[in-house]
C-alpha cells in the first residue's frame, strides 16, 4: 500500500495545500535547490514520485533509490526512464538512477559516497530491530554529508477524527515531538552531525500548541569524511538487489556530443545558406540576370543577412560564398555562433568532431554545400 494513501483519508478533513505529500517532497526539492548535491539517495522511495521529482534537479547527476517492497517501486519506475526528447537534445549534465530492492537495516556499498540521503516517511514502518540498525547504517556507514527525515507527530493526531492510533496500518510507532527529536540529537550526537527541527503541515489557527503534522529533522555532518574513515570496516559484498537502471544520454558522452555538434553546424550552416542564396536572387533581379553585371564569384553585401547573422559574419571577416551551384560557408563563422561556441568550446574541437560528418571544401575551411538540385526543384 502507498504509505501516502491512508494519510490522504485523514488529512481530507483537514485541508492541506498543497496535499502534505507533495509539502514534504517540495521541501527536499527546495533543500535540493539550496545545498546542489551531486548524489542523493531517497530510502524507503515507495512509487518513485520524489525521485521523479529530482531527476529534473539540474545539479544532481545519480538518484538512487532502495524500498523493501519491489511491487510498489515497478508501478511507476517507468518514469524514471529517458523520454525521446533527452535523445534528442541531450543535456550538458550525466544522470543515472538506480533503484534497489533491499531493507534499511542493511549495509550495502552500493550506497556510499552520496551527499543527500532522503527518508520521507520511512522510520515509523521500522521494526523495532531495524529502527535500532538504522542509525548506524544511515549515519555510520553511508554517512553522507545532509540526511533528511519526516515522521508524523502524533500530537497532531487528535486533530483527525479518524485516527485513534496510528495514521497508517503499517505505522509501527508514531512519536510526539519530544520524543523525535530526543532520538534526534542523540543520534546527531553519536555520529557527529547537527540537527535542524522543522516541519510541514501548518495547524488550524488556535491549536498551534500542536505543531506541524509531519515533523523533519534536517542533520547536517559536521566535519568532512576523511579518507581512512570512509574506507574502514566497509563491506565489499552487497546484499541489495538492483531492479531498475537508466542512463540518461549527456553530452558528457562524445557520442551524444558529436550528434549534438553535428546537427547544429548542419542547421546554423543551412540559415546561412538560405540568406545566401536570398540574397543571390535578389542581385539577379536587380542586375536582370546580365552576366555582364554580375561576378562570378559572388560574395554578397551584408545587406543580404538579418541584423545579428550579418554582424557575426563581418566580425570574422570570413564572408560565405558562393562560386557556381557551391555555397561555402567557413568554419570560423559558424563557429561564431553562441550554441556551436558553447557545445565545442575550442575551433580545434569542432574541426574533430565534424570531421567525416560533414561536407567540407578540400582544404577543410569551409561546410560546402551543392545547390543544383535545389534549384532544380525550386
Amino acid at each position: 500500500m502507498d504509505k501516502n494513501f491512508q494519510e490522504e483519508q485523514f488529512t481530507g478533513i483537514i485541508k492541506f495545500t498543497p496535499p502534505l505529500y507533495k509539502q514534504r517532497y517540495q521541501f527536499v526539492k527546495d533543500l535540493v535547490g539550496k545545498y546542489k548535491p551531486k548524489k542523493v539517495a531517497d530510502l524507503g522511495c515507495a512509487d518513485c514520485t520524489l525521485l521523479w521529482m529530482l531527476k529534473f534537479c539540474s545539479c544532481i547527476e545519480v538518484l538512487a533509490g532502495l524500498d523493501i517492497c519491489t511491487s510498489i517501486m515497478k508501478e511507476k519506475m517507468h518514469r524514471l526512464s529517458p523520454l525521446p526528447v533527452d535523445y534528442l537534445q541531450p543535456a550538458e549534465r550525466s544522470l543515472t538512477v538506480t533503484l534497489h530492492h533491499g531493507s534499511v537495516a542493511h549495509k550495502d556499498p552500493c550506497m556510499l559516497g552520496f551527499d543527500l540521503v532522503t527518508c520521507i516517511e520511512l522510520i515509523e514502518h521500522l521494526e523495532e530491530s531495524e529502527l535500532k540498525k538504522f542509525p548506524e547504517v544511515v549515519f555510520g556507514f553511508m554517512a553522507p554529508s545532509i540526511v533528511v527525515i519526516s515522521t508524523p507527530n502524533s500530537e497532531f493526531n487528535p486533530l483527525f477524527p479518524g485516527v485513534t492510533l496510528f495514521r497508517h496500518p503499517d505505522h509501527k510507532f508514531e512519536w510526539n515531538r519530544v520524543q523525535f527529536q530526543s532520538w534526534a540529537l542523540e543520534t546527531a550526537r553519536r555520529y557527529d552531525y547537527s540537527v535542524e527541527f522543522t516541519g510541514v503541515g501548518h495547524p488550524p489557527t488556535g491549536m498551534e500548541n500542536v505543531g506541524f503534522c509531519t515533523q523533519i529533522g534536517v542533520f547536517v555532518r559536521k566535519h568532512p569524511q576523511t579518507s581512512e574513515s570512509a574506507q574502514s570496516e566497509k563491506p565489499t559484498e552487497g546484499v541489495y538487489k538492483t531492479v531498475f537502471e537508466a542512463v540518461y544520454p549527456s553530452l558528457k558522452d562524445e557520442k551524444y556530443l558529436q550528434n549534438a555538434v553535428v546537427s547544429e553546424v548542419i542547421f546554423t550552416a543551412q540559415i546561412i545558406k538560405r540568406s545566401l542564396l536570398d540574397c543571390v536572387m535578389s542581385e539577379h533581379e536587380e542586375y536582370n540576370d546580365d552576366p555582364t553585371e554580375r561576378k562570378s564569384k559572388l560574395q554578397p553585401s551584408m545587406n543580404c543577412f538579418s541584423d545579428n547573422l550579418g554582424k557575426l559574419v563581418v566580425e570574422k571577416s570570413m564572408e560565405p560564398i558562393v562560386n557556381g551551384h557551391v555555397v561555402y560557408i567557413p568554419l570560423t563563422t559558424i563557429f561564431s555562433f553562441p550554441k556551436v561556441n558553447q557545445l565545442c568550446g575550442t575551433f580545434e574541437k569542432l574541426r574533430k568532431l565534424i570531421a567525416g560528418k560533414v561536407t567540407l571544401s578540400s582544404d577543410g575551411s569551409a561546410v560546402m554545400f551543392n545547390t543544383e538540385h535545389e534549384n532544380e526543384e525550386n
